[in-house]
Order: C-alpha cells, then structure tokens, then sequence
C-alpha cells in the first residue's frame, strides 16, 4: 500500500470514487423519509465534513498542541519552580526533591529519580549536552521532538556512565561537530523537550545527586569551547490562546504549533486533506465558513474526550492480570504510524514516554477480577512469589495515583514501593506482598505498605532497563487482589 493511502486508512479516511448511480441512489429518500426531510439531513453537510476531519487532525496534532502548551508554562511561569518545571530556554531545570503529591501537572511522574528538564531552541544553532561520569547510578536523558516521540537517549544503557558531551542538532542543520562531542541523531523538529532522569536511593543520596545535575549542562554551540560561554536566558515562545474562551482558540494553537515545527513531510497528504478544513501551519480557521467553524468547535471538544477514553480503556495495550503493557514502538509510536496511541496513551498520558528498553510501564485501574481499584472501602495486597519477580538490569517500583494522574498525600509521604525501598521485606517464600490500603495497617505490614487514597486509583509499575520477558510483554505483574 502507498504511503498516501497507508495514512487515510489509518486514521479512517478512505476517498472512494463512486459510480453516479451509486451517487443518485445514495441522494435518494430512505423508506418511510420525505424528500424533504432528505435535504435537511444534507444542510449542513459542510458542519459534518469539519467534524469528521477535524477529530482526525486532532488526534493527529494533539502532541504539538499539548507540549506548546507545557512549554509556555515551563518557560515563563514560576507557578511552583521547586516542583514545577520552570527554566528559560536552553537551561535546565533540575527537580531538587523527589515527585510528590504537591505536584500536580500530571502525566503519572515517578518518584525514583530526580528530573532534570530542558526545552531547546535549535532554529539559530545546535546545543552541547554535557553529562558527568555517573558511576554505577542510573540515569538517563531522553529527548523528544514536538511530536511527542523520542528521537535521541543519553544515559546507562546507551551511552554508558562516563562524562561526555554530544551534540543535538535541528533537522535542518548543516555543519562541523568540534572534536570532543558526538553527535546525536537530529530533533524531527526545531523545539525539542530533554526529560532526564536520575535515581536517588533515598533522602540521605539527594546532595550526591544534586552535585551530578549541577554539572548537566547546554551550551550553544557558537559558545563551545570558550573559557565563559555564554548562554542567553530567554523564553519567546507563544502563549496558547484560551481553549475555554473560544473552542476554536484550540485550532489557532494547533495551526501556530504546526507552522512553528512542521510535521515530517511524510505526513503531507493528511495536512492536504486537513487544510481542506482550515487545520495546518500558518491556517486561519477564523477566516471559514460558519457551518465549517460549528465542526471544527464540535471536534476539538469531542476529540479530548476521546483520547481521556483511550487512555482511561488503554488502547492499544497488552492486557493480563488486570494489567495492561504498553504497545511495540512505545515512546515513538508516531514514528511507526499510531497516531491514536501517540495522541492518547504517550502524549496525554505521559507527556512524551520512555521507550520500552529504556522503561517499561505497565498499568492498572482495575483488581484481578476486574473491578476497579477504589480505596474507599476497599484494602488490597500485591503478592509476587520467588519466580515472579521482575527481569530488571536497573531498578522496579510500583507507584499509586488518583485520576488526574498525580500523587496523593498520604500519612508516610510514600508514593513508590520496589527493590530499593529500605526495609522492605521478603516473604517465606522468597517473595514480595505489598498491602495498598488508606489506613495505616500493623507493625508487620507497614514496611511494605504503598497507601492509597480515598476513592478510585490507578497504578503504574515501572521496571528500568527491563529484561526481554517484560520488553515482548511477555511478563506482567500478579493481579491486584482485594482483602475480603
């Protein structure tokens, strides 16, 4: 199959030419409708085209749309700077405690390691990520385009512990890597988002890590090798337009984010069909028709609440024990042509994500016997025997969030559970049990306690490095099972 036709097939958009009797008949009146009634129906035909193609240029566009939007309240709002991403342009901003429940922007963070977050600007010229030898400690630094998916990772298991610096470059650069830096595969797009991890084993390991984010660096490559470089502190990105306000401020956001970075030219025959509708770079949709405009509203509502629902019934995952692991190509799902996944499980759910070797994320919202997980009433325990626990070359954890996909406060401020956390205890059979309760259990349960709220949750497991049974989703975690 063309790749023209590979696209529409995909996001349901099949052109099909008709015989005009085909035509005539599909004009003619259904049984028991007047003629009448039958042009009614075609009245708004326009409204229903921009409907219909607009759910589809949504899901599609969702990614530039959402991480716009995130980078203009990471680049000039201090809304919370200790927890909240806020640095200008080209710097780092590095998370000094771990995740809490007083962050609340979602996309499900883990609460093993520090983050350390960068939005680029490589239209003028590439950047210079510098990194410090890390030892034996995890840590990764992975980098997305404005489509959400991965184009780069520096850390332990690609690049290796040793201090190195290495060059990231926008797709249209052209030039000389100084000696002494490698080179990088180029962002997809000329903004582009570094998410970087480190772990921390613990409180008393949070200053040793402080001094190893210090040393993470950006350096404009024009500045490379000057004893001062200088770095300008700037943030001139765009503020999204209020979706609120006008539902169509969400198709202005959309055609700016697109005209910004342009989507792989790959992808032209779905912007032809998009334009079709006033939805691509550089588009006015204020300039369509009232009709088409009325369609376009409807989408960009109706789309949200679509990809919440396939992220809420994980679309696209591989389910066992009431479990559910994410898709092949996870983190670069668009790469390979799974717009909906890319929109809903990668983007919505988690901002960009992790590529499955890098870290496996495998996720519940309902017990083993499928009800869903409610800590109102309701206690828990997550049993693992000798021979099922997790195929890790790095680290596991397990962790709890409520359904805007943040922590939530709990008595002991513990939001993970795994083979790190201190005094965690085996049973008989060589064995793991963790209790998900609200309320604090005994003396002999609570070294293994992972406390819940009070209402409906979801759990995300995380396995670091994962071995191949868990990479071919192949393994999963027990199920959740309730106390009775």
């Amino acid at each position: 199959m063309t790749l023209f036709k590979s696209h529409f097939w995909a996001l349901g958009l099949a052109a099909l030419t008709l015989p005009w009797s085909c035509v005539q008949a599909a004009d003619a009146p259904a049984p028991g409708h007047s003629a009448q009634s039958a042009a009614s129906d075609t009245t708004d035909w326009r409204e229903a085209y921009a409907y219909s193609l607009g759910m589809q240029a949504y899901v599609f566009a969702f990614p530039w749309n959402y991480l716009s939007e995130l980078r203009w309240l990471w680049t000039t709002q201090a809304v919370n700077p200790e927890r909240t991403p806020y640095a200008p342009l080209n710097h780092f901003w590095n998370a000094r405690q771990l995740a809490d429940a007083q962050y609340r922007d979602g996309g499900t963070p883990n609460n093993d390691t520090l983050y350390s977050i960068a939005w680029l600007d490589l239209k003028t010229e590439p950047q210079v990520l510098s990194v410090p030898d890390s030892g034996s400690r995890y840590f990764v630094m992975q980098m997305a385009s404005m489509d959400s998916d991965s184009f780069a990772y520096v850390g332990t298991r690609t690049t290796g512990s040793k201090a190195n610096n290495y060059l990231i470059a926008g797709p249209e650069w052209q030039g000389e890597v100084p000696k002494g830096v490698q080179r990088l595969p180029a962002s997809r797009t000329n903004s582009a988002l570094i998410i970087g991890r480190t772990l921390v084993d613990g409180p008393d390991d949070l200053p040793a890590v402080h001094k190893l984010q210090d040393q993470y660096r950006l350096t404009p490559l024009s500045q490379w090798g000057k004893a001062q470089p200088q770095a300008r502190a700037v943030s001139e990105v765009e503020k999204p337009l209020d979706r609120q306000t006008d539902p169509l401020n969400e198709w202005r956001n959309i055609n700016r984010a697109l005209a910004e970075n342009p989507p792989q030219s790959r992808f032209a025959p779905l912007l032809s069909q998009f334009a079709t509708v006033g939805v691509g770079p550089g588009l006015d949709v204020g300039a369509l028709d009232a009709a088409t405009q009325r369609g376009l509203a409807r989408a960009a509502v109706d789309a949200r609440v679509m990809l919440k629902g396939a992220l809420r019934d994980g679309y696209g995952r591989t389910k066992q024990n009431g479990w559910a692991a994410p898709p092949e190509f996870f983190g670069r799902l668009g790469l390979h042509d799974n717009l909906l996944g890319r929109a809903a499980i990668q983007s919505l759910g988690g901002i960009v994500a992790n590529e499955i070797e890098e870290a496996s994320y495998i996720s519940t919202r309902t017990d083993s016997s499928g009800q869903m997980l409610d800590g109102s009433t309701k206690r828990y325990t997550l049993h693992f025997n000798a021979q099922q626990l997790p195929d890790v070359q790095a680290f596991w954890s397990m962790s709890i969030y409520d359904m805007t996909y943040n922590f939530v406060a709990n008595p002991i401020d513990r939001f993970s559970i795994g083979n790190r956390t201190a005094g965690i205890k085996k049973d008989a059979d060589g064995g793991v049990t963790i209790y998900l309760q609200a309320d604090e259990p005994g003396d002999e349960q609570r070294s293994n306690w992972l406390p819940i709220p009070r209402g409906p949750f979801y759990s995300t497991f995380r396995a670091y490095i994962p071995g191949p049974s868990i990479i071919e989703r192949k393994w999963f975690p027990p199920g959740i099972a309730e106390v009775r």
